[in-house]
């Protein structure tokens, strides 16, 4: 009986690469090798197996089947070889050096930073990088394995989340404002006719929306603070989290609209370890402060 042809890490590395980063001196590149080294890695893989990974259509190089099948077996490897080496790090060195987070705009500031405070206190020896992030561009930071834990709206493939907290959306404007002056229970038709201020998704692809965007009046900004401060000087309306403009609504810099329907919204917040049980001891004692932070009544209020 022959011996199935085995295929080493490096080799999956180099075709994952590959597809990747669209060609093999991008890969090459990436990896720090040689581009004929990477070239062989992977027609060794075609010779050891007996397919062909590759095919030309028209003037591109694209995945054949057998090719797209393999490299989502080679993909769960590499990150799986990639978890179990950053976890022997975590063991070998105690308490990881720095500690890379992102977290969706929509959690509320002041509690985040109270949470990083905590975790100064209790972890001085280990630095945070915080990635705010909106959208799509939290999806990307856990798929491309650029962070440890994550705060998001929505659970990309092969992660596992923990529902962390609801957070409730309002429609708001200054309390100036011409929708203000209506006097009447606002429709969506009346909200369409004045300027939207939306917070842009910081993925590079921008596929996943914001919500409703029925205004033809746009301004689109990139940061939360950027957005509450354009509406409290009246330049438009917008859908914000209602935690993070308590202090705008008590002080009546911000009022919500009154809207003919319950136009509220409800979003779930999930909290996604990436390693998951192989995380080093400094990601789960910021995983553990995420989940005191969420208390049942701030669960319940959002």
């Amino acid at each position: 009986m022959s011996e199935f042809p085995r295929i080493s890490l490096e080799q999956w590395r180099a075709l994952v690469a590959v597809v990747e980063h669209q060609g093999y001196a991008q890969a090459a590149a990436a990896l720090n090798k040689t581009q004929s080294a990477i070239s062989y890695a992977v027609h060794k893989i075609e010779e050891q197996l007996g397919v062909s990974l590759f095919e030309l259509v028209g003037r591109r190089s694209v995945l054949t089947d057998a090719g797209a099948a393999l490299v989502r077996r080679g993909r769960e490897l590499v990150e799986q070889a990639g978890a179990i080496e950053r976890a022997a790090r975590h063991l070998g060195a105690g308490w990881e050096a720095e500690l890379r987070m992102t977290v969706e705009i929509l959690f509320p500031t002041w509690e985040l930073l109270a949470v990083i405070d905590e975790f100064g206190r209790r972890c001085v020896q280990t630095r945070v990088e915080l990635y705010e992030s909106v959208l799509g561009g939290t999806d990307e930071a856990l798929l491309q394995r650029r962070v440890d834990l994550a705060v998001c709206s929505s659970v990309p493939p092969g992660f596992h989340g923990i529902p962390l907290r609801q957070v409730r959306l309002i429609p708001v404007a200054a309390p100036g404002h011409p929708l203000h002056q209506l006097g009447r229970p606002l429709t969506h038709d009346d909200l369409a006719r004045h300027r939207q201020i939306l917070i842009r998704d910081s993925g590079t692809t921008r596929t996943r929306s914001g919500g409703w965007q029925g205004s033809e009046q746009r301004l689109t900004v990139s940061n939360k603070a950027t957005a509450i401060r354009a509406l409290t000087m009246g330049m438009g309306f917008a859908w914000q989290a209602q935690l993070s403009i308590c202090d705008e609504l008590r002080g009546d810099r911000l009022r919500a609209l009154p809207m003919a329907e319950d136009a509220a919204r409800q979003v779930w917040l999930h909290l996604v370890v990436t390693d998951g049980e192989l995380a080093g001891p400094a990601t789960r004692l910021m995983a553990q402060l995420l989940r005191e932070s969420a208390q049942p009544e701030s669960v319940a209020s959002g």
